[in-house]
């Protein structure tokens, strides 16, 4: 079987689910190049763009 392409890549990851403050992570959108920062905790999650210091969206190309 072959292996499926994945449209994420994790390029930052910070913290431990073990603990309150969760995960924070960084995602690139491959197709798009868009980046998203995702907060995970044990029992809740959130995931939002990635904005600049003038809040337009943050594309790595």
């Amino acid at each position: 079987m072959a292996k499926k392409e994945t449209r994420f890549e994790v390029i930052y990851k910070d913290g431990s689910s073990l603990k309150d403050s969760g995960v924070r992570q960084i995602l690139v959108d491959k197709e798009t190049g868009v980046n998203y920062l995702v907060w995970t905790s044990i029992y809740a999650g959130s995931i939002t763009p990635l904005l600049d210091s003038d809040g337009n969206v943050v594309i790595t190309k």
